[in-house]
């Protein structure tokens, strides 16, 4: 038998111990813990939520990693050409863990009508393009399908739509200017598919989705001929390392770039929210230990009487504060407990009904995401409660101090 945790069991259910003096103190400190857990949880769940949430916004308009004609620059108005007919597509045989790859074209332009214009990005795909991200924010109408012949159906988002008054089934027109000043600019009419809205402003205000034709048509191409291909990868944490892998397999003439390089100012933003949770984490956790250094010290000065029968009896000082950290880790579960229940029924909460709204102008999405695993979770309270367990060892180091003579005299 576990002497040390029998006592702490007496300890902790006994009457005498739940109306004594310590026991507000104990009940403040499992509030405390918590609160702590809870906020740390919620912290968790919706950095980590965020960061997934704008991470596949990104890809779902650009992929993860983008190959084309090393002679392009950044401009959307002009490309040069790849010829379709590549050793890695429709499949990346050289390598490994290449989910997806899938072509497509741009070109700039305007949406004019009577009263008012909007520039856009005509974003040109084909057959194989993978409509699931689409899919998830469509609003109104269906997607566009594609096949060899030109479709004049394109899929627009809803800030374009509001702002030109379209609705599904509409027409309107597109001019596409030329670099040379002298020709007049290319008129195309098209048909509104569907519209999307992603929350996403920075490419909802300026995206269009149609057929990779359009733009084949518009740029005088031959039908193998592309503006690049969008690839992406199976585990979204090896985007840096495949697309290296990428860059050595490909030609010599084209060149590829991963999201953290084509978009590196949303992806620092990101990378703070990393070191908010941290901060939140840390902080939590050491209110946490000081809520418990102050129950320990409290419960230990309540029982002076019983620390010096224990030595008395010929108990040593690391037996004792076994008594004391064992009660204190039982007061740390239980705050935990708590915390972990509270913590997740309100991620859940949020999950289930958005119940939390966000600025889509500030932080890219609608509604504050959430996301969090079973290790994170685990971790998470492993840490607290060894963090606690260890701060709680300095306090209990007070026992060693108390005499038992001086505690049975004016017992």
């Amino acid at each position: 038998m576990n002497l040390e945790l029998f006592i702490a069991n007496r300890l902790s259910r006994s009457k005498e111990y739940k109306n004594s003096i310590s026991s507000p103190i104990v009940k403040i400190a499992i509030i405390a813990i918590a609160l702590g857990m809870m906020m740390m949880i919620i912290s968790i769940a919706t950095g980590i939520g965020l960061q997934r949430k704008i991470r596949d916004k990104v890809a779902g308009f650009n992929g993860h990693v983008v190959i084309s004609n090393y002679d392009n620059n950044s401009s959307k108005t002009t490309q040069n050409p790849i010829s379709i007919e590549q050793d890695f597509y429709p499949q990346f045989k050289t390598v490994s863990g290449i989910k997806h790859i899938q072509v497509f074209a741009t070109r700039a332009g305007i949406i004019r009508d009577e009263k008012t214009f909007e520039g856009i990005v005509l974003k040109g795909v084909g057959e194989n393009y993978d409509w699931s991200f689409f899919q998830e924010y469509l609003v109104a109408g269906e997607l566009p399908q594609f096949s060899d012949q030109q479709s004049k159906k394109v899929l627009i988002s809803k800030i374009i739509s509001d702002r030109m008054q379209l609705e599904v089934g509409d027409t309107f027109d597109t001019f596409f200017i030329k670099q040379e000043s002298n020709i007049l600019p290319k008129r195309r009419v098209y048909h509104v598919s569907g519209i999307y809205d992603t929350g996403f402003e920075e490419f909802d205000k300026n995206i269009v989705i149609g057929d990779i034709n359009q733009i084949r048509g518009l740029n005088k191409w031959d039908d193998n001929q592309v503006g690049g291909f969008e690839v992406f990868v199976e585990d979204f944490d090896q985007i840096e390392k495949k697309s290296k892998e990428i860059y050595q397999a490909i030609g010599v003439t084209l060149d590829s770039q991963s999201l953290f390089e084509q978009f590196p100012q949303i992806f620092q933003w990101l990378q703070l929210f990393d070191g908010n949770i941290a901060i939140i984490i840390i902080i939590m956790m050491i209110v946490a230990g000081i809520n418990m250094i102050t129950t320990l010290l409290v419960m230990i000065l309540e029982r002076t009487q019983l620390i010096g029968v224990l030595k008395t009896l010929g108990t040593n000082s690391w037996s004792i504060r076994k008594v004391f950290l064992y009660n204190a880790s039982y007061i740390i579960g239980r705050g935990l407990l708590i915390g972990n229940i509270l913590g997740l029924f309100l991620i859940f909460l949020q999950f289930q009904f958005e119940l939390v709204t966000l600025d889509p102008h500030n932080y890219y999405v609608q509604v504050a995401p959430v996301y969090i695993s079973i290790s994170q979770i685990l971790v998470l309270n492993v840490s607290t409660l060894i963090l606690c367990t260890l701060m709680m060892l300095i306090p209990s180091y007070i026992i060693t101090k108390i005499s038992p003579a001086k505690t049975l005299k004016f017992s």
